[in-house]
């Protein structure tokens, strides 16, 4: 550590490097729709099976899975773009919080959804990779197959 409470670049180099994920899915429904489902605490629950907390403002607290995950909306650019800070009760607390980003895409038979996930922590990688399509992309196929 440094006088300023930092660390040093030889203690830098001993940490872990945060990953980066990035998908894109196509689901059938509009993008105005998906990011509405989103950010509606009783849709979203709907989708994972889980209770959540969530709501569609910049400040609002996010927490999913019996807070596994938490985090806090950044921004919001309506219908269209979603930014999150995130975190894994799995994870280290010394690793960073990640930062999600979701944005919504019009195409021919329904929307898009494009993530990139920043600063997962390395040790979990895998399974916030595996998360994603286990916990919301197919969970989110088979709700909207239902209405």
């Amino acid at each position: 550590m440094t006088r300023g409470g930092g660390l040093r670049n030889a203690d830098r180099e001993n940490l872990p490097m945060p990953r980066t994920i990035q998908f894109a899915v196509s689901l059938p429904a509009p993008p105005q729709r998906l990011y509405a489902m989103y950010l509606n605490p009783a849709e979203h629950a709907a989708i994972t099976g889980a209770p959540v907390e969530i709501a569609p403002l910049p400040g609002a607290q996010f927490r999913a899975f019996q807070n596994v995950l938490c985090g806090t909306i950044l921004q919001l650019v309506p219908d269209r773009l979603i930014v999150q800070s995130w975190r894994s009760a799995n994870w280290d607390s010394a690793a960073l919080d990640s930062t999600l980003i979701l944005s919504f895409w019009p195409e021919r038979d329904g929307g898009r959804i494009e993530l990139l996930h920043a600063n997962v922590a390395d040790e979990d990688f895998a399974g916030v990779s595996q998360g994603w399509e286990k916990f919301y992309w197919a969970p989110w196929r088979a709700y909207l197959a239902r209405q």
